[in-house]
């Protein structure tokens, strides 16, 4: 099969789903599925992100792509399962169950093409995002959100730093930001989070002095 044929199959099924989709929405909102609307959208924002994954694990370096729509299809499809079908007291956890199916999406980017390793960024963060949108929903009030918010975010740098690329070259830059997060999150969940009111000052005139002695000993050794 050539390029050109290939791009015209390409069109064909996504003009078949563009259509499909339209008229279940057109349906939809003529209700006339009446009771059975939750259970066809489940199914549809399943049937399609089962599609675009079909995508991705048939042809994952090519089309690294298709793994974030269909499991952001799939973490839509879930959602409506969870609201609409589902036991209430599940409820609560749909915004993290979306969040981390976000997540999943561009950690699966990452491990088709190690040189996407910016994916991994956005992957930590709506998986932090996701814990933090549980621990809210849920109303765990002895779990400070903010400090778990900074240290989910600190350890995806770190990870980050000790991923490997497809070039080999280290991504060491990453341990600065993580460290940094992972501080700032430990103090925010501390009684100690007014120490930062002195820290910030007193590393501004330490990061000066150590360059106006670097300087200095620069003049000198000329």
């Amino acid at each position: 099969m050539t390029t050109q044929d290939k791009s015209q199959q390409s069109n064909l099924i996504w003009g078949a789903i563009l259509v499909a989709g339209g008229i279940l929405l057109l349906l939809s909102n003529l209700n006339l599925f009446g009771p059975l609307t939750a259970l066809m959208w489940t199914l549809l924002f399943g049937g399609a992100g089962i599609f675009f994954l079909y995508l991705f694990l048939t042809a994952p370096e090519q089309r690294w792509w298709a793994a974030i729509p269909g499991c952001v299809l799939l973490g839509l499809g879930m959602v409506t399962s969870i609201n609409e079908l589902g036991p209430r007291f599940l409820a609560p956890i749909s915004g993290s169950v979306f969040l981390f199916s976000i997540g999943v999406g561009f950690m699966l980017v990452y491990l088709a093409q190690r040189q996407n390793w910016w994916a991994v960024i956005p992957a930590g963060v709506m998986t932090t995002l996701a814990v933090v949108a549980g621990i809210d929903n849920l109303g765990l009030r002895w779990v400070d959100s903010g400090a778990i918010f900074f240290v989910g975010l600190g350890v995806t740098f770190l990870v980050l730093g000790f991923l490997p690329t497809s070039s080999g070259k280290e991504l060491r830059w990453a341990f600065i930001p993580g460290v940094v997060l992972i501080s700032m999150g430990i103090l925010i969940g501390t009684p100690f989070i007014s120490v930062l009111g002195y820290l910030w000052p007193l590393a501004l005139i330490v990061g000066g002095a150590l360059l106006i002695w670097r300087q200095l000993r620069e003049r000198q050794a000329e």
